[in-house]
């Protein structure tokens, strides 16, 4: 979908598979350095802290994010020992997560109490701040249901068009300043791409688009996934800002329901008002059982979280601390599996909440403030850390 650091004090030698006892006889871990960046004054801070004060720790199912760590902890054992785990290694390189990814393929399906001893042991909490300010906006995404054809013709007008011989992922880190959304509707890319498929509805097509991945039903019955394969390097704004900026809905009905209800009934303005998003997004069709998020591995609903791999690593488990959409706490343990050209920031999330209407009505209605921990591994980059005093362990 469209939708990634070692320090530590020297501690006496402890091999790879050594246990709690041994982990907790060494120092305290000093809080990792700020990431300098280029965007503007935003500055990922960690503070070390215990899962005592993680909000709410004790009330997750914490077994239920056990299959979307597996999945990026086998993404992480295939890459070469001493590959950094997100920008700068603040995540550690991937030998350090070798034990603590071993060690999770021993945990049974549903078993909490296990799984709540494996993170205790194996991780420790760092609370993320910008700069020392700890709450961000958290919002939803989903997985969007089309119906389409691999032949023009009929309702299915509207295409989704592959990505260009030639064109790079991103075109603008490459100098290239490429089509426009409304050149691209205009016919810019007739016979210089290929149709991937034909869909019915261009609203639904745009929403797609801001969605990164979704399903396409076929006129033969067919399911196929569809996933992000590069843009047109241009900058993304929001329909619900268009339409804001345009007097067509106020500003208390920017959900992505209200914005999509109100393109679909106005097909005659919706056009041009969708072409002030000038990004476009090319795709590919997906293999497996769900979508794909940048990390590259398939996303589990409501335990996928999409990051700024600029100050988050990938594949790292982090504690949400934020409210769903009717206003409940929102407090689990997530991984980082996917990035959004909107999610900007070191503490700024966007929740996958699956597929189909059901996860729409929950991704077009969150915009929640909160904060989220990392759980960064013990053994890091060679050096071994304990939890600070008040954690799991100590």
């Amino acid at each position: 979908m469209t939708r990634r650091r070692g320090f530590g004090w020297l501690c006496a030698a402890t091999s790879a598979i050594a246990g709690v006892a041994a982990l907790a006889a060494c120092a305290v871990a000093p809080v990792p350095p700020p990431l300098p960046t280029t965007a503007g004054p935003d500055t990922l801070v960690l503070t070390a802290v215990g899962f005592d004060q993680l909000p709410g720790w004790d009330e997750d199912d914490l077994a239920q994010a056990v299959p979307a760590l597996k999945k990026s902890c086998e993404r992480i054992a295939a890459l070469p020992p001493g590959q950094p785990i997100g920008r700068d290694g603040r995540g550690g390189v991937a030998a350090d997560w070798l034990a603590p990814c071993g060690a999770l393929r021993g945990i049974a399906t549903g078993d909490n109490q296990a799984a709540r001893r494996y993170f205790e042991s194996w991780f420790q909490p760092y609370r993320a701040s910008n700069g020392g300010r700890g709450d961000g906006l958290f919002t939803g995404y989903y997985e969007a249901v089309l119906h389409g054809s691999r032949h023009r013709g009929g309702v299915y007008r509207v295409p989704l068009y592959s990505r260009p011989a030639g064109l790079p992922l991103d075109p603008a880190a490459s100098g290239i300043a490429y089509y426009s959304r409304a050149e691209i509707e205009a016919g810019a890319l007739r016979g210089k791409a290929s149709e991937l498929l034909w869909v019915d509805d261009p609203v639904d097509a745009h929403i797609l688009q801001i969605q990164g991945s979704g399903r396409v039903i076929l006129d033969d019955g067919t399911v196929l996934r569809v996933g992000f394969n590069g843009s047109n390097g241009r900058k993304f704004v929001g329909l619900g800002r268009i339409l804001l900026n345009h007097g067509k809905i106020t500003a208390a009905d920017t959900t992505m329901q209200t914005v999509r209800a109100w393109l679909k009934s106005h097909p005659a303005e919706a056009p041009t008002l969708m072409d002030e998003n000038p990004r476009y997004v090319f795709f590919r069709l997906l293999p497996g059982d769900g979508p794909v998020g940048a990390a590259g591995v398939v996303l589990t609903a409501g335990r996928s979280l999409a990051v700024d791999p600029r100050f988050v690593p990938l594949d790292v488990p982090l504690w949400l601390d934020s409210s769903d959409p009717d206003g409940h706490p929102l407090r689990r343990l997530m991984v980082a599996q996917d990035a959004g050209a909107a999610i900007k920031g070191p503490v700024r999330g966007d929740v996958f909440w699956g597929g189909g209407e059901a996860a729409l009505d929950k991704a077009g209605r969150m915009k929640s403030r909160g904060s989220y921990y990392l759980l960064l591994p013990l053994r890091r980059s060679g050096l071994i850390a304990a939890a600070p005093p008040g954690a799991a362990g100590t």
